[in-house]
């Protein structure tokens, strides 16, 4: 079991970065900030905050997944063994923690992005 785990492991660790940027649309070209009349807008910063946010928020949902699964194989593999289970129960309980905070930051990211971009105070409330 331990055998066949790392041989995966770094198997589902290289398929994982190559696919990041497929994931998160880093195909396009991105704008450089000196075109234009002079520097960075608070409108290209808030996309630049949005643009990591995502970047972040997909990676550690990944790493996250790739965790509770490693988890549940090992947990599925223990052939009761208590002492393999808890460590199984363990990495699973780290995963699901470790996707929580992924998604924490990144409803936190998502906040000052809109901020600092003022599209936070413009909304389609009622007016006259």
């Amino acid at each position: 079991m331990g055998k066949k785990l790392r041989k995966v492991i770094p198997l589902v660790a290289a398929f994982a970065v190559c696919a990041i940027p497929a994931v998160v649309l880093a195909l396009t070209a991105p704008t450089s900030p000196v075109e234009g009349s002079g520097g960075w807008t608070l409108d290209m910063l808030g996309t630049d905050i949005s643009r990591v946010g995502q970047f972040a928020i997909i990676f550690g949902v990944i790493v996250a997944v790739i965790f509770i699964v490693w988890g549940g194989v090992t947990y599925m593999m223990a052939g009761g063994n208590p002492e393999s289970e808890k460590k199984a129960k363990t990495r699973i309980w780290n995963g699901l923690i470790g996707a929580a905070i992924v998604l924490g930051v990144g409803i936190i990211l998502s906040t000052i992005s809109a901020l600092v971009s003022g599209s936070f105070f413009e909304g389609g409330g009622g007016g006259a």
